[in-house]
C-alpha cells in the first residue's frame, strides 16, 4: 500500500508487559530486510537498522518480575523507504527511560542488561582498566533484586551480539572507551559509602570509588568528593556551600547516577541515528513501528507504573478514535446508511482519560513546585481534594468499608481500561522531580568524558529556570508521539500474554479471555463485520483496477465515481456487495475484494506480457535497422574498396609490363635505370632455381648454366657452392683456404647479400640464423684463446640440452614468472671442499639459476653478474663470479659443463655483455666466501682429472695431444661463417 499509494504507515505494538512486543517489533524489522529488494550500497543501512535494536535492549530492557526483557523505555522507529520499497534509513524516538531502576531495583528483578553483559563477557584487560570484578554481587546497584545471575539469559553472548552490533553502526574505539568508562562510573558511584560525623554531616571515610570514578569521568578527586558532601547554595550574588546530611548525601549520589544514564541512553539514540541518517534528501515513504512498554501491574507500583500505564491508556483511546468513531464519522459524511454497534462498555469508551491523568500530574507537578515543605502524603490529600469525585480514583479515605482494606494510606486506586491499578504515592515527588545538585552539574559539566561533555552542557549552568518535571516532559512527548500517529494510517498487532509463569505451551484461558476482552478484540471484530471491510477513495480504486474493464483501459475521461461504477458493473458486483458513496467505494465481503485482486494479478501479467512483447518487437526492430544500415554502408564502402583495389592493380600491371618490355630491349646494354629491375628479376630467378641443382658433393662441379646476361657470375661459381651450402642448413661449417683474393672476394660477396635478401629467397631459415649468429658470437670470444674451439664449432649449437620434462614442476613453479632460455647439466664444485655434484644449470632473461632436484641451490641475477672466466685448454670448467656487494650470493659457481662454448655464449648473448668472458692460463683466482679467495691451477698431464692438491688447491689436468681437422692443424684454418 505505501509503494502503490505514497502513504505513511505506521504499526502499533500493543499488550501486557511480557506478552511479546519487542519480539514481534524484531521479527517486523526482519522482514523487512529479508523481502525488500537490496543492493549492496544499501546493506550497511539495513544492517545498521537491525543491529540497534540489541544495542537498544542492552541499554534499556530489564529483568522484571513479569518479563526477562522487558522494555523500560518506549521506542518509535521511523523506517524510511525509497519509491523501489527498499529501506534506505531510519530514526528512532525514545520515551521516558526507567531512570530509577539504575540505583534501586525490587525483589527478584535485574538493573539493565548491559551492567551485567560487561561484566560477564567483557575482556580481562577491560576490566583491569575500568576497575570492575566479575562477580555482579560486590557492586550494590547490581544485587538489590538478589537476582544478579538467571538461568535464562546469556549475558556472555549477548555482550559478544552488541560488541558486533557496534562495530556495524560506526562505533569508534574513542567512543566505547568513553561509554564503558561511563557505565563502570555507575557501578563504583553505587559502592561509595558515606557515613555520619559528630556534627550530622556526611563523609566519605574510603575513597578508592572516588579516584576510580574521577578517573573514568575525566574529573578531579576532590571536587567530586566535596560535590557529593556538601552543597552549594546561591543568595543573590553570593554563594554557600554547605555540607550535606547523610540522606541526602545518599539522595546526590543516586541522582547524579541516574542522570548520568539517563543522558547517556540519550546520547546513545542520538548517536544511532546518526548511522541510521539517509544522505538522500529526495521525498521519502516511512512505516512507523512502535513498540512501547506494556501495561504493567505490580504488588506495588510507584510513579514509572503509572507513567506507563497512562501512556498504554492513551494508546487504547486512539484505538478507540480510530477504530469505532472514526468508524462512525466516516459512514456519516460518506453518506451510507449502518447503524454504529456500541459493543464497547460504555464507561471506557466515554471515559475522560486526560482529564484523570492530566489531572493527577498537574498536581504532581504543583507539589514539586510550590513553596513550602512537601511531601508524599500532601499530594496524596491534594489528589483527594481535586480528584476525589471521579468515578474511577479511589483512596482509603474515599473508599467505601470494603475498599478500605485493600487500600493503603499511602496509596490511591485508579480504573484503568484493563483494570484496577493501585499506586503507592512514595517516592512520587522525589521521582518526579529528578532534580541533580548545582553543583553536581557543575562537576559532570567539566568532565573530560567526551560524552559526558556533550550530555552536559556548560550553557545549563547559565540557565537559572528550574527544568520542566518528568511528568511534564512524558506529557509533552506522549503528544507528539499521538501526533505522529494520527498522520499515518494505522495497523496494530495485539499480542497476548499466555501465561503468568512465563511458561512455553502452557495457555491460562482466564488471562487470556481478560486480556482479549480489555483489548476489545471481540468488539472490533463484530463492528468490522457489521460494517465494509474495505474502502477506497474512488481515484485510487479506478486507478489500481481500471485494466479490468475495457472501457476505463487505459484513460477514463469522466468522473471517477462513474468509472468506478462502470468498472464494478463490468466486473459483476451484486448490489449487497458493494455501496457507493460521496468520495468512496466501500466493500462489504473480504472475498469480493480478494477476487478482484486475483482477477488483477491475472491481467497485470497479460499486459506485462503485452508491454514486453511490443517493446522486444520495437528493440528488434530499431536493431533491424541499424544492421541494415550498416549493411549497405559496409557494402558500398567495400564495393569502392575493391574498384580502387583493382584499378590500382591494373595500373601496377601495366607500369611493370613496360617496365619489363625496356627492361628486356636494353638488356644488354650497362646496367642502367632502364634495365636494372629486369636484370635482378633474372637473376633472383636463377638464385632460386639453384635450389633444385646443388651439388651433391664437395667435388661436383656441375652447375646450373646461367642465362647471357648473368656470364659473368661464373667466375664465383665455387664460391656461390660454398655459400649455398652453409646456408641451406648443412651440417659442417665451410673451410676457405687462406689465398688473400679468395678471402677478399668472399667478404665483398658476404657484404652484398643482405639477411632480409637471404630470408626471402629461403637460404636461411630463422632458428638456423639464430644458431649461425651464435657461432659467430663464440668466434668473438674463444677463436685463438681456448682449445678445442674449432672442434666445437664444427657441432651444431642446440636450443637447450635439458628438456622442460627433466625439470622438477617445483622449479618451474618458483621461477613461473619467467621463461627459461637454455638449460645444460653440470658439475658444481663445492667452494670449500670442492666436492663434485650433479646439478641443472638453467638461463632465464633475468637470472641463472644452479638447481639441485627440486631446490634452487644459487640464483645469480645478470644484474649481479661480475664475469665469467674459463682456462685456455681444452677442459670444462667456468667459474661465475658474483658481485661482492651482493648480500644473497655467498661466493662465485665453479661448474663443470660438457658444452662450455654453447653455455657461455648462450649466457653472455642473455647478459648482452660481451667483455665478462675472461679465457685465463696458468691459474685462477675466485671468491669462497665474502673476504675468502681460493685458486683453481690447471696444467697438463698423463690423464684428464679433477682434483684438491696438498696446498688446498682445485687442479685441473688435461691430456697432451694435437688436434687436426682434415689432416692440417687447426690453427691453419681460418674459420667463416655467415654474418
Amino acid at each position: 500500500m505505501m509503494c502503490s499509494e505514497l502513504t505513511n504507515h505506521f504499526i502499533l505494538i500493543s499488550g501486557e508487559s511480557g506478552a511479546g512486543k519487542t519480539e514481534a517489533s524484531k521479527k517486523i524489522l526482519q522482514y523487512f530486510a529479508v523481502t525488500c529488494p537490496m543492493t549492496e550500497s544499501l546493506q550497511i543501512a539495513r544492517d545498521r537498522l537491525l543491529l540497534s535494536n540489541p544495542v537498544l535492549e542492552a541499554f534499556g530492557n530489564a529483568k522484571t518480575l513479569r518479563n526477562d526483557n522487558s522494555s523500560r523505555f518506549g521506542k518509535y522507529m521511523d523506517i524510511q523507504f525509497d519509491y523501489k520499497g527498499i529501506p534506505v534509513g531510519g530514526h528512532i524516538i525514545s520515551y521516558l527511560i526507567e531512570k530509577s531502576r539504575v540505583v534501586y531495583q525490587n525483589q527478584g528483578e535485574r538493573n539493565f542488561h548491559i551492567f551485567y553483559q560487561l561484566l560477564e563477557g567483557g575482556e580481562e584487560e577491560l576490566l583491569a582498566y575500568l576497575g570492575l570484578e566479575r562477580d555482579p554481587q560486590l557492586y550494590k546497584y547490581l544485587s538489590q533484586g538478589h537476582c544478579a545471575k538467571e538461568s535464562s539469559i546469556n549475558d556472555k553472548n549477548d555482550w559478544k551480539t552488541v560488541s558486533s552490533a557496534f562495530s556495524v553502526i560506526d562505533f569508534t574505539e574513542d567512543d566505547l572507551e568513553n561509554l564503558f568508562g561511563i557505565l563502570a562510573s555507575v557501578l563504583h558511584l553505587g559502592n561509595v559509602c558515606f557515613e555520619e560525623n559528630h556534627q550530622g554531616c556526611a563523609t566519605i571515610p574510603d575513597t578508592h570509588e572516588i579516584k576510580w570514578i574521577a578517573k573514568l569521568l575525566g574529573v578531579h578527586p576532590s571536587i567530586l568528593l566535596e560535590a557529593l558532601t556538601h552543597r552549594k547554595i546561591e543568595a543573590k550574588t553570593e554563594e554557600v556551600i554547605c555540607p550535606l546530611t547523610l540522606e541526602l548525601s545518599v539522595y546526590a549520589r543516586d541522582a547524579m547516577a541516574k542522570a548520568i544514564y539517563g543522558r547517556t541512553f540519550t546520547w546513545l539514540v542520538n548517536k544511532i541515528n546518526s548511522s541510521l541518517v539517509n544522505k538522500d534528501f529526495t521525498k521519502k515513504t516511512v512505516i512507523g513501528l512502535l513498540d512501547i512498554y506494556g501495561f504493567e501491574v505490580f504488588d506495588k507500583n510507584g510513579f514509572e507504573q503509572f507513567c506507563i500505564n497512562y501512556c498504554n491508556e492513551k494508546l487504547q483511546q486512539l484505538l478507540i478514535e480510530r477504530t469505532l468513531k472514526a468508524e462512525q464519522a466516516e459512514y456519516e459524511m460518506e453518506g451510507i446508511e449502518w447503524e454504529p454497534i456500541q459493543y464497547f462498555n460504555n464507561k471506557i469508551i466515554c471515559d475522560l482519560v486526560d482529564e484523570r491523568h492530566k489531572g493527577i500530574i498537574s498536581i504532581l507537578d504543583e507539589e514539586c513546585i510550590r513553596p513550602g515543605p512537601a511531601t508524599d502524603l500532601s499530594f496524596l490529600e491534594k489528589l483527594e481534594e481535586k480528584v476525589g469525585q471521579h468515578a474511577h480514583f479511589q483512596t482509603r479515605k474515599l473508599a467505601g468499608p470494603k475498599g478500605r482494606k485493600r487500600i493503603g494510606w499511602m496509596e490511591f486506586r485508579l480504573s484503568h481500561y484493563a483494570g484496577e491499578v493501585t499506586y503507592c504515592t512514595k517516592g512520587f515527588l522525589e521521582k518526579n522531580n529528578d532534580l541533580l545538585y548545582r553543583h553536581l552539574k557543575e562537576v559532570l559539566c567539566s568532565s573530560k568524558n567526551r560524552i559526558l561533555k556533550e550530555c552536559f552542557l556548560v550553557a545549563e549552568l547559565e540557565n537559572r529556570r528550574r527544568p520542566p518535571t518528568v511528568g511534564t516532559q512524558f506529557k509533552n512527548s506522549l503528544s507528539s508521539l499521538l501526533e505522529i500517529l494520527i498522520s499515518k494510517e494505522p495497523s496494530y498487532i495485539r499480542c497476548i500474554k499466555p501465561n503468568e509463569r512465563k511458561e512455553p505451551s502452557k495457555f491460562d484461558d482466564l488471562l487470556i479471555r481478560h486480556q482479549i476482552k480489555y483489548l476489545g478484540l471481540m468488539e472490533h471484530l463484530r463492528v468490522r463485520r457489521a460494517g465494509f471491510a474495505h474502502r477506497r477513495k474512488y481515484e485510487h480504486f479506478l486507478q489500481r483496477y481500471k485494466s479490468l474493464c475495457p472501457d476505463t483501459w487505459p484513460h477514463w475521461h469522466g468522473p471517477p465515481a462513474e468509472g468506478v461504477e462502470r468498472l464494478i458493473q463490468y466486473i459483476g458486483y451484486t448490489p449487497e456487495e458493494y455501496k457507493l458513496g460521496r468520495t468512496k467505494i466501500f466493500i462489504r465481503f473480504p472475498r469480493t475484494l480478494f477476487a478482484t485482486e486475483d482477477a488483477f494479478e491475472f491481467s497485470k501479467h497479460q499486459l506485462v506480457a503485452r508491454i514486453q512483447a511490443t517493446y522486444k518487437a520495437c528493440l528488434e526492430r530499431r536493431a533491424y535497422v541499424r544492421k541494415r544500415h550498416a549493411a549497405i554502408t559496409l557494402e558500398a564502402h567495400w564495393r569502392g574498396a575493391l574498384a580502387r583495389k583493382l584499378a590500382k592493380r591494373r595500373k601496377w600491371a601495366v607500369w611493370t609490363v613496360r617496365k619489363f618490355i625496356k627492361g628486356f630491349i636494353n638488356r644488354n646494354k650497362p646496367l642502367c635505370p632502364d634495365n636494372e629491375e629486369f636484370i635482378v628479376f633474372v637473376r633472383k630467378n636463377y638464385i632460386l632455381n639453384l635450389r633444385y641443382h646443388v651439388p651433391k658433393n664437395v667435388l661436383d662441379k656441375s652447375w646450373l648454366r646461367p642465362p647471357g646476361i648473368l656470364e659473368n657470375v661464373r667466375m664465383t661459381r665455387r664460391l656461390l657452392l660454398q655459400v649455398t651450402r652453409a646456408a641451406t642448413g648443412l651440417s659442417w661449417c665451410i673451410f676457405v683456404p687462406p689465398p688473400l683474393a679468395r678471402k677478399a672476394l668472399a667478404k665483398h660477396f658476404f657484404a652484398r647479400l643482405s639477411y632480409e635478401k637471404c630470408r626471402s629467397s629461403q637460404f636461411v631459415l630463422s632458428s638456423q640464423w639464430r644458431l649461425m649468429q651464435q657461432k659467430v658470437v663464440t668466434s668473438e670470444l674463444f677463436r685463438g684463446k681456448k682449445e678445442g674451439y674449432a672442434e666445437a664449432l664444427n657441432q651444431p649449437f642446440a636450443n637447450s640440452r635439458i628438456d622442460e620434462g627433466d625439470i622438477n614442476p617445483k622449479v618451474l613453479q618458483l621461477i613461473s614468472s619467467e621463461k627459461i632460455q637454455y638449460g645444460v647439466p653440470v658439475i658444481k664444485y663445492d667452494r670449500k671442499g670442492f666436492r663434485a655434484r650433479e646439478r641443472q644449470f638453467l638461463l632465464t632473461q633475468k637470472a641463472a639459476y644452479v638447481v639441485e632436484l627440486a631446490k634452487i641451490k644459487q640464483k645469480i641475477a645478470y644484474s649481479a653478474l661480475k664475469g665469467v672466466s674459463t682456462s685456455s685448454l681444452s677442459d670444462g670448467i667456468l667459474v661465475i663470479h658474483v658481485s661482492p656487494e651482493d648480500s644473497k650470493q655467498k661466493g662465485d659457481a665453479v661448474l663443470q659443463c660438457e658444452h662450455i662454448f654453447e653455455a657461455i655464449t648462450k649466457l653472455v648473448m642473455l647478459v648482452k655483455r660481451g667483455n665478462i668472458v675472461n679465457v685465463v692460463q696458468g691459474s685462477l683466482r675466485f671468491c669462497i666466501s665474502p673476504g675468502k679467495e681460493g685458486t683453481i691451477v690447471f696444467d697438463t698431464g698423463p690423464e684428464e682429472q679433477i682434483y684438491k692438491d696438498k696446498n688446498g688447491q682445485l687442479t685441473v689436468g688435461e691430456v697432451e695431444i694435437f688436434k687436426y681437422y682434415f689432416g692440417f692443424k687447426a690453427s691453419e684454418f681460418s674459420v667463416y661463417v655467415l654474418s
